[in-house]
């Protein structure tokens, strides 16, 4: 990989941390050649991955959380991104490797810890667990070079998850459709929340699972269209396209979407 070079590698762990560059584009990786994630030297707050867009998806149906959780740091597209984008939002993140932590704030552009943004180092399963009540999305971003943290995928977890959430709180989950467990990841979330959705991403294998802890109802798809065009608007990323994924991967009949 062009312009790549280690930047942590620590003899008492497993995973390499990494970065590289190419065409203006700085990546991390860790313990593979895997892009975990990306940023634009030009614009540090672009989401440059599609499968980050497409977990913003959640705004179709809830526009203006208080609080946004996310499990996993990576290069903090989706903390920068909801930092720049939603000021009224408190934003925590929760990262388990603190070389992570160090090399995002250093490299990509994360922001110092302030009143509405915290990174804190710890066991993201273990933190949501311990913190029922506390978020009106979460966002997991779980995988690492090869695989999803089982810590972040058990059935435990994701009953977690359901208690962390607000009445009207959605869970984000980032999927590999290529993933063998996946049917049974989309299973688990399935057994615990009212109400699932699924978005592709823009580049195939990635999809974004929302997960409702009360269901939003079977919204017209004329509806979720004219609020697709308004963020559309706004944030600058493909909503109508969500929405047409939306009617892809989920039950629907013409006129809403069955959930």
């Amino acid at each position: 990989m062009l312009g790549k070079w280690r930047i942590n590698r620590n003899a008492n762990r497993d995973v390499s941390v990494e970065v590289s560059e190419k065409d203006g584009i700085r990546s991390l990786h860790l313990g593979s050649d895997t892009v975990q994630s990306s940023m634009k030297l030009a614009d540090p707050y672009e989401l440059v991955l599609s499968y980050t867009r497409a977990m913003m998806a959640f705004l179709l149906f809830r526009p203006r959380p208080a609080h946004v959780l996310m499990i996993g740091l990576g290069g903090g597209s989706l903390p920068k991104f909801v930092y720049k984008h939603l000021p009224d939002a408190r934003t925590t993140v929760i990262e388990f490797e603190p070389r992570v932590i160090a090399i995002a704030r250093q490299y990509f552009h994360v922001p110092p810890d302030d009143g509405r943004f915290v990174v804190e180092a710890a066991e993201g399963g273990a933190w949501v667990a311990a913190h029922p009540g506390c978020c009106d999305v979460l966002m997991v971003d779980g995988y690492n070079g090869n695989e999803q943290g089982p810590q972040l995928c058990s059935e435990d977890f994701y009953a977690s998850a359901h208690d962390a959430l607000s009445d009207d709180g959605v869970l984000v989950v980032n999927l590999w459709s290529s993933d063998a467990r996946y049917d049974a990841y989309l299973q688990r979330i399935e057994g615990v929340f009212e109400a699932v959705v699924c978005v592709p991403a823009e580049r195939r294998g990635n999809v974004a699972v929302l997960a409702f802890r009360r269901s939003p109802g079977q919204p017209r798809w004329d509806d979720l269209r004219a609020a697709a065009r308004s963020l559309q608007s706004l944030y600058g990323l493909e909503f109508l396209k969500f929405v047409e994924g939306l009617r892809e991967l989920n039950p629907r009949s013409a006129a809403r979407l069955l959930v």
